[in-house]
């Protein structure tokens, strides 16, 4: 599969407490594992996809270490294919709240989703998701993400397979239950952007976009604070076997 630009809306909305939403435009790839897309050594530091900003180890590859967190969870791939949906590193740095892994086996069929949660902390967190025939799985929150919010509740979330849609359309849906009540809730859609057809392209257009999403979620995050929001102490970050915290 070749490389995917997806031009996405991300919004974002919670009911505890207070009324707050917000959403942007974000720009985000979608890549084939075993076929990592690459830029000249000299236009490096533009895009980048690094081992060292995922889950594992920093001196392996993406794929390597997907594959040790699989394992390490019970489940084998066979040589099945691996898409990964994040933003490169640019400038220097990288900041993804979010990146998905869609996990097939070797005849085509989905085995998992592993979705890996960064905060603004330097940790993360993946959750090894089984969706349904609808692409709907729930977890146990268990990471720190926002200082706002505890520690507890549940996800429901729903990640479409943007390989098996006819446009080749990007859809996710995440919501926190807590105490019988959903209190956040979370979307990002998009579809392929017909203005970048190669990786140095859309790079081009697209640079520092980590940089850009980390400061708006900071600045949403003095909002809050503004509105008098507490902050929730922060524990210690699960340990999971295969993803390494640098």
């Amino acid at each position: 599969m070749k490389p995917r630009l997806y031009d996405t809306r991300v919004a974002h909305g919670r009911t505890e407490r207070v009324q707050h939403g917000f959403a942007y435009r974000h720009a985000t790839w979608l890549v084939d594992l075993d076929d990592v897309p690459t830029l000249p050594r000299a236009l490096g530091w533009l895009a980048r996809f690094d081992a060292r900003d995922h889950l594992g180890d920093p001196s392996s590859s993406i794929r390597a270490n997907v594959d040790a967190y699989l394992a390490s969870e019970g489940v084998e791939l066979d040589g099945g294919r691996v898409l990964m949906l994040a933003t490169p590193r640019s400038l220097g740095h990288a900041f993804n709240p979010l990146s998905v892994f869609w996990c097939h086996q070797r005849d085509g069929g989905l085995a998992c989703v592993v979705a890996e949660v960064h905060n603004t902390y330097g940790e993360r967190h993946c959750y090894l998701l089984r969706p349904d025939a609808d692409g709907h799985a729930g977890a146990d929150k268990a990471f720190y993400v926002s200082p706002f919010f505890a520690v507890d509740g549940r996800y429901d979330m729903t990640f479409t397979d943007p390989t098996v849609a006819d446009d080749g359309a990007l859809r996710m849906a995440i919501s926190l239950t807590r105490h019988g009540q959903v209190v956040f809730r979370a979307s990002l859609e998009g579809a392929p952007d017909p203005h970048a057809p190669s990786f140095l392209a859309g790079s081009l257009r697209h640079p520092a976009a980590g940089r850009r999403t980390i400061a708006l979620i900071r600045l949403q995050g003095i909002r809050l604070w503004l509105k008098h929001l507490p902050v929730m102490p922060r524990p210690v970050a699960p340990v999971q076997e295969g993803v390494t915290v640098p």
